[in-house]
């Protein structure tokens, strides 16, 4: 593309943008609005099919299995396909992430498949999620500059949440309606409709001719590569960490919240409200911080607002009654915020031709870590109980934060800025 949106043009640092701003330049639109459904569509998917791997085998393992290859397996996909994410036109990979997906939940759908074969099937996709989203997120970060892409970042994170939930719930609704394969047969035709959109709606943006090589050689070789000196690059690999690890103390203690109702013996349906409130918290946190807070000061508050997300599991040491644990878990949820203030430090850290593969290495550690927290409580909870367990998750929040803190003193934003100047500037004369 040769022109640039006006969020592109010479942003300031200090300057705060607004997310109708954001939502006004209608490439960034168009990725947003498919990506809600596309994540309607993935949680639709997932449920769905673990409710359908229970009801034909009756085990519970399995079921709990059909859900977790959809997240586990993309860490994987990261390290070993991540580089096509800047070799191939991004345009095309949307297309082709959201036609795989589609073309999966409709094999689920109308195949009698082997649970083994389905299995595998819901891991490809989560192979390949990586590859799609970085392409996607690469594009954001093409078409969205300063504060503009700070706040179009938040705005996908809390279309991930809300999208999440909301499929979950329909999940629900449409089982229940109409069976699941009808379910997945829906999932299938939403995916389906947003590859078409993406192909007619969405300007194609060629790939650089030093990005481009040969995609069908060396792919996993590059990927292994790339992976490896991004997690080699101190800055890189401290704010990959710095995003990763609280989030998955969280997610550990989210996972216990369905056993702390039930050993406290609250209401049936209890553990629905508790689960809602740390997302309900997350979006109230993301437009808090984001429509109110200068990016200076977004950046300020990083460690304050990964306490805010630690310090109130520590509450759960005294066992709260239900709606103290509500209130507590709003206000962890309000702390997921500290991401905002990172957005713009870790884009400029990354290098000129790697951002795709970066940001979905990015997206994948989250996912995996997300499987990996509540099974590590969860062993954890058996020793010394779900309150526990949720408290010392918190002390692991609070843990990073003065890890974070440690660091940030000494390597302030605008430091990762002069950096990325320095770095565009010897690449200018080089080329």
């Amino acid at each position: 593309m040769t022109t640039a949106p006006p969020s592109s043009a010479a942003p300031s640092a200090e300057r705060r943008t607004t997310y109708r701003e954001v939502l006004a330049e209608p490439r960034f639109r168009l990725l947003f609005l498919t990506r809600v459904v596309g994540i309607t569509a993935g949680s639709l998917r997932i449920t769905t099919f673990s409710v359908l791997v229970f009801t034909g085998t009756g085990s519970a393992l399995l079921s709990a299995l059909a859900f977790g290859a959809g997240f586990l397996p993309q860490l994987f996909g990261s390290l070993l396909f991540g580089s096509l994410a800047d070799r191939l036109p991004p345009r095309a990979l949307i297309v082709g992430g959201f036609v795989l997906e589609g073309a999966v939940a409709a094999l689920l759908a109308l195949g009698r498949l082997p649970t083994a074969a389905g299995l595998a099937l819901v891991a490809l996709v989560a192979l390949a999620a990586p590859v799609f989203n970085g392409a996607s997120a690469r594009l954001v970060a093409h078409w969205l500059r300063g504060d503009a892409y700070v706040l179009g970042r938040s705005l996908n994170t809390m279309a991930s949440s809300g999208a999440q939930l909301f499929g979950l719930a329909l999940g629900g609704v449409v089982v229940e309606a109409l069976g699941p394969r009808q379910a997945l047969a829906l999932g299938a035709a939403l995916n389906l409709l947003c590859a078409a959109a993406v192909r007619w709606r969405l300007p194609r943006v060629p790939v650089e001719r030093e990005d481009r090589g040969n995609a069908s050689v060396g792919t996993v070789r590059d990927s292994l590569r790339g992976g490896g000196t991004l997690l080699r690059d101190r800055a890189v690999r401290r704010l990959l960490l710095a995003q990763w690890l609280p989030s998955a103390f969280v997610t550990g203690a989210e996972g216990l919240i369905v056993a702390y109702t039930g050993t406290r013996g609250f209401p049936p349906g209890s553990y629905a409200i508790l689960l809602a409130c740390l997302p309900v918290g997350m979006i109230v946190g993301d437009l808090l911080v984001g429509r109110l807070l200068r990016p200076p000061a977004r950046e300020r508050l990083v460690v304050p607002l990964i306490a805010l997300m630690g310090a109130p599991l520590l509450g759960f040491a005294a066992e709260p009654s239900r709606p103290l644990a509500a209130a507590l878990l709003l206000c962890t949820g309000c702390g997921f915020a500290y991401g905002l203030g990172l957005q713009r430090e870790f884009l400029a850290v990354l290098p000129e031709h790697g951002q795709g593969q970066a940001f979905g290495l990015l997206g994948s550690g989250h996912m995996t870590l997300q499987g990996v927290g509540p099974v590590c409580f969860g062993a954890i909870a058996a020793a010394s109980g779900t309150g526990g367990a949720m408290a010392l998750a918190g002390a692991g929040a609070l843990l990073t934060a003065t890890w974070v803190l440690s660091w940030r003193r000494d390597n302030p934003p605008a430091a990762a800025d002069r950096r990325a100047a320095q770095r565009k500037a010897g690449a200018q004369q080089v080329s």
